[in-house]
């Protein structure tokens, strides 16, 4: 059964079943009503009676005058006189008009009460003796001095309670009827406009076992239980969309790190397969081929080595593990690594701009090698001589470092894809290809992610390329970093230019004290 038919069901018959009782009740309420009110007509017509025989009017010479007894008697009753001994010795039946009526099935023997003579009164029902009707009888000892009758018989028909009663009884039957009638057409009505909602949820389900996950319950109002159900539903749908959206994308992801990384390692291997092929052929009797085939096959094992490095890192961060975190100054990380930089290629100029110490928490070690990453990065995409500016700043509560240079900049249609692994854009020069693994920026993006940050490029084709790194910042050195070792002490803007080898050394002095952080060049 369905849980419209259910709910109809359990509606009209719980109506029906109140309906019944308040029916009930007010047939029980009506019927002890009128019983009272015919009660109330058989005790005046027994006063009057024995007031009628107490006085000598209702009886003479030992006999009982019924022709007396009929004008004192209320109209449509009976009336019976019996000994002591239940010997009848009178009976009256007054109709409506002053006609006989059928009179009752009385038993043999009454008794109104156990013992002598006292006023109690016995009620109860009795059938006619002809017909379908019944009687409401009541029996009672007649007073002292009422002649030789000892009991009193007062019998009234219960024709016209019955007819009320009846009539009562159509009348209810058929305002139920009518209400049920009604109720259900409502019911129906209602159950089919408020289970509506189901039914399209019902429908969103079928749609979504279908496979498409992008159908949605409308409407949803929150203000109704079916409602809030299609809020949660939409809400799992959503959901369930963003989580298989990102495994087809870790999926893509996955199935373009595994074709980029067997395309790169495929390249050094094939190299040193090659020299050592070469070798094989007889360089080893050539003492200048067997220089050049070491060497290459060193600096291509070293470069498949600096690759699965990488790959292993960039593994490792997918994975979310925790990094090593201690409170360092950024700024002396940026210093460092640009001084590595300005070693490895002296013709490069480089400008560090910073206002002091820039306070975070993170890993040394990765830090570093954003900056070395960034800075690779601008040396090995521009001209030789082209330069990059270095700039470490402190906002509320981020700590900002930024690689800018000044070369021919990034195409629009790249750079949505420069954090990419193994992506190499279309403009990329062919020495750059060979140089680069593809993992470098993508290798920065992992790091600062897995540090809270976010990394973001700006670029314009000929205007150079800007990338910002911002990290979480701490406000002040903890007392027991503040003790560690030696920190930057800067009292305002500094500006470190790096144009030639005689240059590469950046000046560093104790601390006089905890140096404070200060705001962006």
């Amino acid at each position: 059964m369905s849980l419209r038919a259910r709910l109809l069901a359990g509606l009209l018959g719980l109506s029906l079943a109140g309906l019944v009782a308040v029916g009930g009740g007010t047939y029980l309420a009506l019927r002890s009503f009128l019983l009272d009110r015919v009660d109330q007509q058989l005790v005046t017509a027994q006063r009057l009676v024995n007031a009628a025989l107490a006085s000598g009017h209702g009886a003479s010479g030992g006999t009982v005058d019924t022709r007396l007894l009929r004008q004192v008697a209320p109209p449509n009753t009976f009336l019976q006189l019996r000994d002591r001994a239940n010997r009848i010795e009178a009976s009256l039946q007054i109709g409506p008009t002053g006609e006989p009526t059928p009179a009752p099935r009385l038993p043999a023997a009454l008794h109104p009460a156990a013992g002598g003579r006292s006023a109690s009164v016995v009620s109860f029902g009795a059938e006619a003796i002809r017909g379908t009707g019944r009687y409401r009888v009541q029996t009672s000892w007649l007073p002292a001095g009422a002649g030789s009758a000892g009991i009193l018989v007062v019998a009234v028909p219960l024709d016209d309670v019955n007819d009320t009663l009846a009539r009562l009884l159509h009348v209810e039957a058929v305002v139920v009827g009518v209400v049920v009638a009604l109720l259900a057409s409502g019911a129906f009505w209602l159950l089919r406009t408020g289970l509506r909602p189901l039914e399209r949820i019902a429908g969103t389900a079928a749609g979504i076992a279908d496979g498409d996950l992008a159908v949605r319950v409308v409407p949803a109002d929150p203000r109704s239980e079916i409602g809030r159900l299609g809020l949660a539903l939409n809400g799992m749908l959503e959901r369930l969309q963003d989580a298989f959206a990102r495994r087809d994308r870790s999926e893509a992801e996955l199935r373009r790190f595994v074709a980029g990384a067997s395309h790169e390692l495929r390249t050094p291997l094939t190299s040193i397969r090659g020299y050592a092929a070469l070798f094989r052929r007889g360089a080893q009797n050539n003492p200048d081929d067997l220089a050049t085939s070491m060497q290459r096959i060193e600096s291509e094992a070293t470069r498949m080595g600096t690759l699965i490095d990488d790959m292993l890192l960039l593994a490792r961060l997918d994975e979310r593990r925790p990094l090593e975190r201690k409170t360092l100054d950024l700024t002396q990380v940026a210093l460092d690594t640009v001084r590595d930089a300005h070693a490895r290629d002296p013709d490069q100029p480089i400008t560090v701009h910073h206002s002091g110490p820039v306070i975070v928490l993170g890993d040394d070690h990765r830090l570093r090698q954003v900056t070395a990453n960034l800075l690779a990065n601008a040396q090995t995409h521009t001209p030789p001589g082209t330069p990059v500016e270095v700039v470490l700043s402190a906002r509320d509560d981020q700590a900002i470092l930024t690689v800018t240079d000044h070369g021919p900049g990034i195409d629009p249609e790249d750079a949505p894809h420069v954090f990419e692994r193994f992506y190499r854009g279309a403009a990329t020069s062919a020495a750059a290809r060979h140089s680069g693994s593809g993992l470098g920026l993508a290798t920065v993006a992992a790091i600062i992610h897995a540090h809270g940050g976010t990394v973001t490029l700006s670029s314009k084709p000929g205007h150079g390329a800007t990338f910002r790194v911002a990290l979480p910042r701490r406000t002040e050195w903890p007392a027991e970093a503040a003790q560690a070792g030696p920190q930057l002490d800067v009292t305002g803007p500094r500006t470190t230019r790096l144009t030639g080898a005689r240059n590469s050394q950046l000046a560093h002095r104790q601390p006089t004290g905890s140096p404070q952080p200060h705001g962006a060049a």
